[in-house]
């Protein structure tokens, strides 16, 4: 199902996706002129990209799949620095799909291998990332890689953790149905350990036990080569968001590309702000109906047998309202800290060759 992407993108993190964000390059002036046009517009804050194509590039230049490989990854420094002269400061890959651990044990070490000297080599770049206020995410469950990998990726976390101008999210050992199992189990760990009631429980809720959960969802959703499906990358998050699939094949994207892309976001801009709102509306009726609910339920539970007057009524749902949300502000808190922890324990060990 993953025939070119996963293979390709794991290749396109490491330095040079940092170095993209401190690359000093400019714009010339005509695409300085048509950034400046653009962003009189609705720009996306948050761009998500599925980079697909290197080696078919690699096929079509007749060169070494390594080598499209190697063009692939300076695309990506060379976008995320477009990015940011689009204003753009929050920008999302996928790197390695769980699914890429079906392949070949020589195909997936070598991989793993390739992951290691990359965030072996951010970690070399810590001057530069303060410097520029990059924070480093990675998303996906780390517990499958191998552990010196894992730890790697832990400290690059850490060290960028405090930086807050702009945010490389890098989806690794990940696929979005993964994600929502994860997050439902999250959910069912919060209850069992007290914190929250199953009641508590919501469409809301289970989007902040997501590992995107710090961050907006994506605005826009970019994949090049051709292919029209998103492979199991953020379908919960990229629900409102404007998907563009570009024919172009990976190492050979543009700012034209990109200034396309970001046309076709603004053209939608409307009718994306209406969905959203509209849905956001909803979520607000849902769970105030729900709310209703659990004080009947308790209300009817007390049983003293005398009907209460609306204005009780009204006050037994705010105060249920308001414990709900301390509850689920606790549970959030302590899911957070069982997160941190997990990365900060893994940075300590963590011995850099």
């Amino acid at each position: 199902m993953h025939s070119y992407y996963e293979e390709d993108v794991i290749l396109q993190t490491g330095k040079s996706t940092v170095m993209s964000w401190i690359r000093e390059r400019e714009l010339s002036f005509i695409e300085r002129l048509t950034a400046n046009i653009l962003k009189a517009g609705p720009m996306p804050k948050h761009v998500a990209f599925i980079m697909d194509g290197n080696r078919r590039f690699a096929q079509k230049a007749h060169v070494k799949r390594q080598e499209g490989h190697s063009q692939g990854f300076e695309k990506l420094a060379e976008t995320l620095r477009w990015c940011l002269n689009l204003g753009i400061h929050e920008v999302t890959v996928y790197a390695f799909s769980i699914e890429n651990f079906k392949r070949s044990k020589e195909e997936v070490d070598g991989l793993m291998e390739l992951a290691k000297q990359k965030f072996s080599r951010l970690l070399t770049e810590q001057e530069s990332l303060e410097k520029h206020g990059v924070c480093i995410r990675v998303l996906g469950d780390l517990t499958l890689l191998p552990a010196d990998l894992q730890q790697l990726i832990a400290k690059s976390v850490m060290a960028t953790k405090a930086h807050n101008k702009c945010f490389l999210n890098v989806c690794f050992a990940y696929t979005s149905r993964y994600e929502i199992a994860n997050a439902v189990k999250e959910m069912a760990w919060g209850v069992e350990q007290g914190l929250i009631k199953s009641s508590d429980v919501s469409e809301v809720l289970l989007s902040e036990c997501l590992y995107s959960s710090n961050s907006p969802n994506p605005d826009l959703l970019i994949r090049t080569s051709g292919e029209v499906r998103l492979s199991d990358f953020l379908l919960w998050q990229t629900s409102y968001s404007c998907l563009v699939f570009q024919s172009v094949l990976w190492p050979e994207y543009s700012f034209w590309n990109l200034c396309e892309a970001v046309l076709q976001y603004q053209l939608s801009y409307r009718s994306l702000q209406k969905a959203q709102d509209l849905h956001r509306e909803g979520q607000a009726l849902q769970q105030m109906d729900a709310d209703r609910t659990c004080v009947a339920e308790l209300l009817q539970h007390r049983g003293n047998g005398k009907p209460m007057d609306a204005q009780s009524r009204q006050k037994e749902l705010l105060n249920y309202t308001a414990s709900r949300e301390e509850r689920v502000r606790c549970f959030l808190n302590a899911l957070q800290h069982k997160r941190d922890t997990f990365f900060s324990d893994l940075s300590s060990q963590a011995v850099v060759a």
